[in-house]
């Protein structure tokens, strides 16, 4: 049976409101009651109500003997599915650790791209006693920071466009974007600093699949105040030399 338009916008919106309130369970909120759904989205009762029920048949939440929401325990099958996907073989592993220690205690970091949004799906934590905390998983704004810019290398003007107006920085934004972009694409690298935070600043390196695109960044991430032009200079080689030794390992979202 054919669908019209009308349902099949129907659906998808249904969808994305089912994983809004997915989203709205994090590390500090393992826990919601309805009412919580209802007022974090502005969703109508009954909508939340709906879709909660729906999920809950899925097993995607489970309603506790206190009555407030949690993920549900069909959730353990996508999370096993994502770790076994995301899990860095051990050679990467060592990749992330050298280049932690060439840089002299710096964390260093993998992202790819969703959307508009980069994700962290790996890191090396470093020595530093100063430095900037980045949680697994956790999205960032794709048109800030070095492996934005390095995740966006090749993009065509449209997607370009898109990420700038993501940003809300207004259309003198987007030539901005672009022109990082270009340099990141000729250079082969980027670096950053205060683009999504001030005091932050990051090198990145593109990992490539078998096609030559980037699949993901990898790079350094620190203070401001230790990446002075000097030590920029020095982790460019690191990183990208860390960058190839990734590329060929051809990991990104997993080998099977």
């Amino acid at each position: 049976m054919q669908q019209n338009p009308g349902e099949g916008g129907e659906g998808v919106r249904s969808v994305l409101r089912a994983l809004d309130l997915l989203a709205l369970f994090d590390e500090t909120h393992r826990s919601r009651t309805v009412r919580e759904l209802i007022d974090a989205t502005g969703l109508p009762k009954s909508t939340v109500v709906r879709l909660v029920a729906t999920l809950e048949q899925r097993g995607l939440l489970w309603t506790r003997g206190d009555g407030r929401l949690a993920p549900g325990a069909g959730m353990l099958r996508w999370a096993q599915l994502a770790q076994d996907a995301w899990q860095l073989p051990a050679e990467a592993v060592e990749c992330l650790r050298n280049l932690s220690e060439e840089s002299g205690g710096e964390s260093s970091r993998i992202y790819i791209r969703q959307g508009v949004s980069r994700l962290c799906v790996a890191q090396h934590e470093g020595t530093q006693q100063l430095r900037h905390v980045v949680r697994i998983g956790e999205a960032m704004p794709l048109w800030a920071g070095a492996s934005g810019h390095v995740l966006l290398a090749g993009s065509s003007p449209e997607d370009l466009r898109g990420v700038a107006a993501a940003a809300g920085r207004g259309s003198d934004f987007e030539p901005v974007l672009a022109e990082r972009v270009r340099h990141a694409e000729e250079q082969g690298w980027a670096v950053s600093h205060g683009e999504r935070e001030d005091g932050v600043s990051a090198v990145a390196a593109p990992v490539t699949d078998s096609s030559g695109r980037a699949a993901a960044a990898v790079g350094l991430g620190g203070p401001t105040s230790r990446f002075t032009r000097e030590r920029v200079e020095a982790f460019i080689p690191v990183v990208m030399n860390v960058a190839k030794q990734l590329s060929k390992l051809q990991f990104i979202g997993g080998r099977s």
